[in-house]
């Protein structure tokens, strides 16, 4: 298949959908600037109220999708190839684990990879003693389960739902409504194809804003740790301009001269960080630790992923694992499309497979390495992470969790390198999305128009500079992420039976 920009041209571009995002960037925006404050307490109220009354239906769906999702990878359709029965995969399997990596989870996995055990140490599950020892344990663990099979059962569901109508269907729209094809009589560009595909650009601006929110005064952290340059408001702008450029640049060349040699350069280096953090690192600790963490969340599969938490109700559930699936339903279609793209070729149980232990083994080995090495830090009282994370900030915790490694300077230059391109290829992928839904037709092999690319690699970044223009405006962006992403599990029901409707039709029991 060859790699080519789509041969439509201007008359491609489907101006409805492309006119709806860009007032949905200036929507969200513009009342954050003018009033935050008021929009904050508003958005903080209607996400507390429904992760209480309607987060159970997130828990449900996380269970239904993975289940689902067996079902295909075991089932009669386990060999059905998305393309010709004859198609060989377009990208090798190591290109298509390292581009799943830096579209899907890259830019939020560094940051929370490094300190999500520390917000669980103060305030552990299950009604245990904060920084007990039995804390500490569910600490190191919580975080595998958070970014492990359940979580990416989200994003492999709408992948297989749109890239299967896409591929043997020759439908010839690379979107969202494209995975709920069963219940569009008119189409994709019907009024309910609008619609889903509406939400779902909501869903991915919001998201990427709140990535680039995260990251961002991560990367300044770590350039200010560095450089000696101060930490403020300017540097983190001039961060965003200069992560804009890579992956507006990115964007321009296309996956293959683009994306993937991104992908495969940091994935390495990313691999060579992780060897050098567990060697020099107390390497008996992290391989202990990770092997325990691997074990509990094993054995209480079943328990965390259905825990309500129904008698305490200490929003433990609330505030991280409804937190967590609502961000993955919100991001899910976003990587779906992408994954899509690069998954020509191959069996609808390769693409589960590799996502679902891939991208979970993957999100482990971070947590496990870096995680577990800052918990030696806090623990041992080399360095009070908790205590920096209070008084300065995550980012600047996470900055000097990495100076304090033998050879501090050159591996947090090393993390800031990683950081840099995983915000970058998770942008430019995010571009590639935008632009294929806001393009009338395209088929397999085609990108879409590399200005329409451009344009949304950097129009992504509006959002994140306001947010870091905003004291609390991250919070309010993510909270309004999650709120808005409650529509998408019926569009998530409408995705799983429509892809069994077409697969029974295309492949009756003999």
């Amino acid at each position: 298949m060859s790699m080519t920009d789509s041969p439509h041209g201007k008359g491609s571009v489907d101006w409805w959908t492309f006119s709806a995002a860009v007032f949905a960037i200036l929507g969200v925006s513009i009342p954050l600037v003018l009033a935050h404050e008021r929009a904050g307490a508003l958005v903080q109220a209607v996400y507390d109220s429904m992760t209480s009354n309607f987060g159970i239906l997130y828990l449900w769906y996380g269970i239904a999708a993975l289940l689902f999702l067996l079902y295909l990878a075991f089932g009669r359709f386990r060999n059905v190839r998305l393309g010709p029965a004859d198609s060989k995969p377009e990208f090798s399997t190591p290109s298509w684990v390292a581009m799943l990596f830096c579209a899907g989870i890259g830019a939020g996995l560094l940051y929370w990879a490094v300190i999500e055990w520390a917000y669980y140490i103060e305030a552990p599950p299950f009604g245990l003693e904060p920084r007990s020892a039995a804390a500490s344990e569910w600490a190191a663990s919580y975080g595998l389960f958070h970014w492990g099979i359940t979580a990416w059962a989200f994003y492999c569901l709408p992948a297989l739902a749109i890239a299967y109508p896409f591929y043997v269907r020759k439908e010839p729209h690379l979107r969202l409504s494209t995975g709920c094809l069963a219940y569009l009589p008119g189409g994709c560009n019907s009024a309910r194809g609008r619609l889903i595909d509406f939400l779902y650009m909501i869903n991915l601006i919001g998201g990427t804003g709140t990535s680039l929110g995260l990251s961002t005064p991560m990367i300044a952290a770590s350039f200010s740790e560095l450089s000696g340059i101060p930490h403020d408001f300017l540097l983190e702008v001039l961060v965003v301009v200069f992560c804009v450029g890579i992956f507006g640049t990115s964007a321009w060349l296309g996956l293959e001269r683009g994306f993937r040699k991104l992908a495969d350069f940091n994935m390495w280096l990313a691999l060579t960080l992780l060897f050098f953090v567990l060697a020099v690192g107390p390497t008996l600790f992290i391989l202990k630790t990770g092997t325990n963490s691997i074990g509990l969340v094993l054995q209480n599969f079943i328990r965390i992923n259905t825990w309500t938490d129904p008698i305490t109700n200490s929003r433990f559930v609330e505030d991280w694992t409804i937190f967590y699936w609502a961000w993955w339903t919100a991001y899910g279609p976003f990587v779906g499309i992408f994954v899509t793209r690069i998954s020509y070729g191959r069996t609808i149980r390769e693409v589960i497979f590799g996502m679902l232990v891939y991208g979970s083994l993957g999100a482990a080995v971070f947590f496990i390495v870096f995680g577990n090495y800052a918990l030696h830090l806090e623990l041992n009282d080399l360095l009070q992470v908790t205590r920096i994370m209070a008084e300065q900030s995550e980012s600047a915790a996470i900055a000097q969790v990495f100076q304090s490694l033998p050879l501090g300077q050159v591996a947090l230059a090393a993390f800031l390198v990683v950081a840099v391109v995983f915000l970058a290829t998770t942008y430019d992928s995010a571009s590639f999305t935008l632009a294929s839904v806001s393009t009338y037709a395209i088929h397999a092999g085609e990108n879409p128009a590399r200005w329409l690319r451009v344009f949304w690699a950097c129009a992504l970044g509006v959002l994140p500079l306001v947010l870091m223009f905003i004291d609390g405006g991250l919070k309010v962006i993510l909270s309004t992420t999650i709120i808005v992403s409650l529509p998408l599990l019926a569009v998530g029901y409408l995705m799983a039976t429509s892809l069994l409707k077409m697969l029974r039709e295309d492949h009756p029991c003999s």
